[in-house]
């Protein structure tokens, strides 16, 4: 028997196709070959801030057993699927390939997949780490997919990991609004979580589960385990047929894509970051209500911006103030004509309050009452009484600062995919699961 792992990526495009589904359809044609699948398809997504990412920029790897005889048979078909069913129209779609016959990964694969997960890395990088380790890899045009092939192949998803459920539409209902029930997901949201998440808003009651553009996908269902997307899954009443549905292993809300830096010299455009620095200057507001603020530490200062659709992290960033020492979390846009080098923020961890003091004129030795300027250097008065004092001085009062030192984390609703919720923090695993729950596929044959 042989072990094999295929990774691919960049099928989809803005305006077709979905990668986890080309997933599915290999998966389907796989188990009639009779495979048999040691992992869950890994669904691994990439970092979110490279300039030609995809939609979700999201690479699959599957990973099964076959008989070698099989093996030129499954590179035939997998090949087949990914070209039937990529918009190899579309200017941005770069298909890629990559196939490893090998029981281990290489602990160079699996660097490779870190560094493809958190910055930015180079074909011929990938195409050496292929040849090395006597990989086989076909691209489609350019065929820029591959790093991301050999990436999701790299990563083997041992440290923390969650769950996901996809179902995916029929053809004819592709492109037409989503029908699913909003009652019946809003019950499985109170009765699963903490162990799904992100199924709803919690202010707003929008539904995040299902998405909006033409893809295939109905629904995907994010959660803790393999058993619990799919007891979730059940209580989900949908409107209209399933095609398929797919259960995933994935790096989705893990943060994996956050890398800390030691100092603010160290921040590189495009990579996503965790970096500590001190509140140089008052934060500002930019147009569209952004909020943006600046730290430094001994290297140097960035600009750190919070976007108004995150919700919470521009009301956290108004309230900051210079001597305030935080960690921003989030993606590295570069410099432009207009705008400095900038973290722009998915989380804000506040580390040490600075106190915020304000002055206050005295009371009325006499009435008691808050005592007014008379003008500069001209003294103090009270208007009920009369009494004046040009000796009174202002008081000096430290205000009490609504800001905790706690983490803050953007909105549900403008979470990217990796990054990690607050109900996941102490819900971390690490390892591979140990059996893999009977029917995670399933194919409805009356569509």
């Amino acid at each position: 028997m042989a072990t094999m792992h295929i990774g691919f990526d960049d099928t989809d495009s803005p305006r077709m196709g979905c990668t986890t589904y080309v997933a599915s359809l290999i998966v389907d044609k796989l188990k009639r070959l009779g495979v048999s699948f040691i992992d869950y398809p890994n669904l691994v997504r990439l970092n979110p801030n490279v300039p030609w990412k995809t939609r979700g920029n999201g690479a699959l790897c599957l990973r099964f057993t076959c008989e070698e005889a099989q093996a030129d048979e499954i590179r035939e078909t997998a090949i087949n699927i990914v070209e039937q069913n990529s918009d190899l129209e579309y200017r941005g779609t770069e298909p890629g390939i990559v196939f490893l016959n090998d029981r281990t990964i290489p602990d160079e694969l699996k660097t490779f997949a870190d560094q493809t997960i958190q910055g930015i890395v180079k074909m011929k990088t990938a195409l050496k780490l292929i040849h090395k380790f006597r990989a086989e890899a076909v691209g489609f045009k350019t065929g820029r997919g591959i790093i991301g092939a050999l990436a999701a192949v790299g990563e083997d998803l041992t440290g923390d990991h969650t769950y996901e459920l996809i179902a995916y539409r029929t053809s004819s209902n592709r492109g037409k609004p989503r029908l699913v029930d909003a009652a019946s997901v809003s019950k499985m949201d109170q009765k699963t979580k903490p162990l799904t998440f992100n199924n709803v808003d919690s202010k707003t009651k929008r539904i995040l589960m299902t998405p909006h553009g033409p893809d295939p996908v109905l629904y995907g269902i994010r959660g803790e385990s393999a058993d619990i997307v799919k007891r979730a899954h059940k209580m989900i009443r949908s409107l209209e047929p399933i095609e398929r549905w797919t259960i995933f292993r994935t790096n989705h809300g893990t943060d994996a894509h956050l890398s800390k830096v030691a100092s603010i010299s160290d921040v590189c455009p495009f990579n996503p970051v965790v970096v500590k620095g001190t509140v140089s200057q008052e934060p500002w507001i930019v147009p569209r209500r952004h909020v943006v603020f600046t730290i430094s530490d001994e290297t140097g200062q960035i600009d750190c911006a919070a976007y108004e659709p995150t919700e919470e992290l521009p009301r956290v960033a108004k309230q900051l103030i210079i001597g305030d020492v935080v960690e921003a979390h989030g993606g590295v846009r570069p410099a432009s004509t207009k705008q400095p080098i900038t973290v722009n923020l998915e989380k804000i961890r506040v580390l040490k309050l600075a106190s915020k003091v304000v002055f206050k004129n005295p009371s009325c030795p006499h009435c008691g009452k808050r005592m007014e300027s008379m003008g500069a250097d001209k003294g103090l008065r009270c208007s009920k009484c009369g009494f004046r004092s040009s000796t009174m001085k202002k008081l000096t009062v430290e205000e009490k600062r609504n800001l905790k030192k706690r983490l803050y984390v953007t909105a549900p609703r403008s979470q990217r995919h990796l990054t990690k919720p607050l109900s996941r923090y102490g819900l971390e695993k690490s390892g591979k699961p140990k059996a893999m729950v009977s029917n995670w596929f399933w194919v409805n044959t009356k569509t």
